[in-house]
This record gives structure tokens, sequence and C-alpha cells, in this order.
């Protein structure tokens, strides 16, 4: 485990608190108290997952993640946004936004290791191929961590990438929300099923003229179809 993650904390002690028990469980961390030292430190080498506070001295953490999704090089980074406000709409606002989980204060840090495996976990691979095909429009290279639509390269958060691994892998069956957030999330029931609805439906602005091979099963879940 050499994962390169970022702790962007205003409050020293959540900071130091963080890379300590990062640093335990093998990861490279490093701590920024202001937005502004973050940006630079990310143009020249981008972390593997980033964890962010909503209220920083200098700018606002849901402008933060705003920023970091419209750019093209950092819009695939996972985020997990952590916050004091735990109400369900805070949330929503902060996965509307495109951050992969949102963790609320005071925390558990070994919770959090635990949520941040479960976000850097990849998709488990087919044996025979690392590539995953929808009809002639989407491709799935797994060990690339990439998406084709038509051709053309298209930006996904790892949450988003994940998800449709899982529906690409098995065209036609059809997944519940439950089991979508058991794969995608694990353990972690305060995420709520809300949560699949905004990604699948981020997934779809993604993908374009390829948005209507995800189908909504009324009552029962999603589902690709080829």
């Amino acid at each position: 485990m050499n994962e390169k993650i970022y702790i962007v904390e205003d409050e020293s002690d959540i900071a130091d608190l963080l890379k300590l028990h990062l640093e335990k469980s093998g990861y490279q961390a490093k701590a920024f108290s202001e937005a502004s030292g973050f940006f630079k430190k990310i143009e020249v080498e981008k972390p593997d997952l980033v964890i962010l506070d909503l209220m920083l001295p200098d700018m606002d953490g849901l402008e933060v993640c705003k920023n970091l999704r419209s750019n093209a090089k950092t819009s695939g980074i996972p985020i997990i946004m952590l916050s004091a406000k735990a109400e369900e709409t805070d949330r929503i606002l902060g996965l509307e936004l495109g951050a992969d989980d949102y963790v609320t204060k005071p925390f558990s840090p070994r919770e959090m290791i635990s949520r941040i495996k479960a976000i850097l976990r990849r998709a488990v691979r087919s044996e025979s191929t690392s590539i995953i095909k929808v009809a002639n429009a989407i491709e799935i290279d797994l060990d690339k961590h990439t998406v084709l639509v038509h051709g053309n390269r298209v930006e996904l958060t790892s949450s988003e990438f994940r998800i449709l691994t899982i529906l690409a892998e098995k065209p036609g069956w059809v997944f519940s929300r439950e089991k979508i957030l058991d794969k995608v999330w694990g353990y972690e029931k305060a995420v709520v099923d809300r949560t699949v609805d905004v990604h699948i439906r981020h997934l779809r602005e993604k993908l374009g003229p390829a948005a209507d091979y995800i189908k909504n099963i009324r009552g029962a879940g999603y589902k690709i179809d080829d």
C-alpha cells in the first residue's frame, strides 16, 4: 500500500490525527490548512484521494470540490468530504457536487480508514479480460481505469466508475440500490439510497449519447442493456 492522500483541513488537531492514522495504515499523507496551498501542490503531484473539510479559511470546501470535478486533470480523484453538518440535505449536496463519501465530525479514525480502503478498492477484474464493452458504445478498461464512449474518453469519479463497472459486468441483471450501495460503499449504511440516484444521474450526463444503456427499473433498481 503506497497510495498518496491529501488532507485539506484547517483544524490542526484533526489534520494531525488523520495523518497519524493514515501513515500507520501504510498510506502517504500530506495535510494542508488552506485551499490555496492544496491547489498549488495538486498542480505538480496528484493524490490518490482527498479528504476535504467544508469549512476552510480561504475557500468554501464545496467550491474546492466543484473546482476539482470541473478540471479534467483532477476530475477522477476520489473525494471524502468532512463536515460538522450531519443533515441529510448537506450530505446530498456534497454528493451532488461529486464527492464519493461524506463523513461527519466527530468521527472514528478506524471508520475513516475503512471508508478510504473501500473507495480505493478497484473493481473485481474479469479473469478473461480487463476490457468490458457495452454494445459498440462504451468501453471500460479496468487496468487503466478509463472509459471511452464512441472512442472519446470521459472522466468519471471512482464511485461512478465502480457503479458503471458493476452494471456492465452483468448486462441485463437488475441491481437494487441497496446492492449497489453494498458493493460500492461496503458496510457504510449512513450513505443513503438517494446517493445511488445522484451518481447514476451524473454518470448518465457524462455518458452522453450512451446514457440510455443504463435503465431504471421502477421499484427494483438499475441495469445495463446492450
